[in-house]
């Protein structure tokens, strides 16, 4: 039996909460929380889900596909156009470690400037 939860937020450790928030929100469009601050930011879509970026003292970002600091969390975007897609994230501070498990035609993964990985895939 299936409880249907409905996912509510999403929040990632980070060094820097408001300069992580910056780089998702020109990734996704996503609002800004009004009671984001230095400690917590937010983003809100217009479902109400929230992405949330916490200060962490002493971060250390993942080293994927290394496992000596682990991924910690993975999300997955769909998007219309890989290749532009990719090239907008990189613009924006995301990098693209060399190693890419999947067929670069279908899914890439790319890392938050925090670390954090993330795919973005062919709709």
């Amino acid at each position: 039996m299936s409880l249907r939860m409905k996912l509510a937020a999403i929040t990632l450790d980070c060094p820097d909460p408001l300069a992580l928030a910056a780089f998702y929100q020109e990734a996704t469009g996503f609002a800004p929380h009004p009671k984001s601050d230095a400690e917590f930011a937010g983003l809100t879509r217009t479902d109400g889900l929230l992405m949330g970026f916490q200060r962490v003292t002493d971060y250390r970002a993942p080293r994927w596909p290394d496992q000596t600091v682990p991924q910690q969390l993975h999300i997955c975007f769909d998007v219309p156009d890989l290749d532009e897609a990719e090239a907008a994230l990189r613009r924006l501070g995301a990098g693209k470690p060399a190693h890419q498990p999947h067929d670069p035609a279908r899914a890439r993964v790319l890392t938050d400037p925090a670390g954090h990985p993330f795919c973005i895939c062919q709709e």
